[in-house]
């Protein structure tokens, strides 16, 4: 089989959101089509980088006496995601990056917006079910991590040349069947 220009894609979040979030444990999409649990909720706009999947896969070589290599074992693999949330006002985001137990929320008056505090504290981000939402024209890509943490969040700036965002990394932990994620993709070309 030859190249194929209708296999090449680029990525941008759809209409309905990129990122969505619930608490470890929901039931995650099965599928391309499956409609996410309703405790998913929308992670708002993302830093234009996008999503970066990254990770580790280390090994070493067992060598043989002489020093011929005999067998390379595996001795660590991660599995990452990264991006910024640009929607620092949104309550799910502030819950993602300072914890849930850590946002209070008030409602709007009529002398005040909405108030969010947030209490910065050294207590270890929760695990978080991810899906991410993907197309380009009519592919689609959904990578869904039923079990990840926010093992990193980058320098806050706050700057009149720059928006307020939350860099961010998403370390993914294995399921019962030891996988990390699963990537969904679709091509977009359908059959008679």
């Amino acid at each position: 089989m030859g190249n194929s220009a209708s296999n090449v894609i680029s990525g941008t979040p759809l209409a309905s959101g990129g990122i969505l979030v619930a608490p470890a444990g929901t039931k995650v999409p099965a599928g391309i089509s499956d409609a996410p649990a309703a405790a998913f909720v929308v992670a708002g706009y993302i830093g234009e980088e996008g999503i970066v999947e990254g990770g580790e896969r280390s090994t070493e070589k067992i060598k043989a006496w002489g020093g011929d290599t005999v067998k390379v074992v595996q001795t660590e693999h991660s599995l990452t995601y990264a991006f910024t949330f640009i929607e620092t006002m949104n309550t799910s985001v502030l819950q993602s990056v300072y914890g849930p137990s850590n946002v209070s929320k008030k409602a709007a008056t009529a002398s005040t917006g909405t108030i969010h505090e947030v209490a910065i504290t050294g207590d270890a981000l929760p695990r978080q079910a991810y899906v991410f939402e993907v197309k380009d024209g009519n592919s689609r890509i959904r990578i869904v991590v039923p079990e990840g943490q926010i093992t990193q969040v980058g320098e806050v700036t706050y700057s009149d040349s720059t928006l307020v965002g939350y860099a961010v990394t998403v370390e993914c932990f294995p399921d019962a069947q030891g996988v990390k994620a699963r990537k969904y993709l679709d091509n977009g070309i359908k059959v008679a």
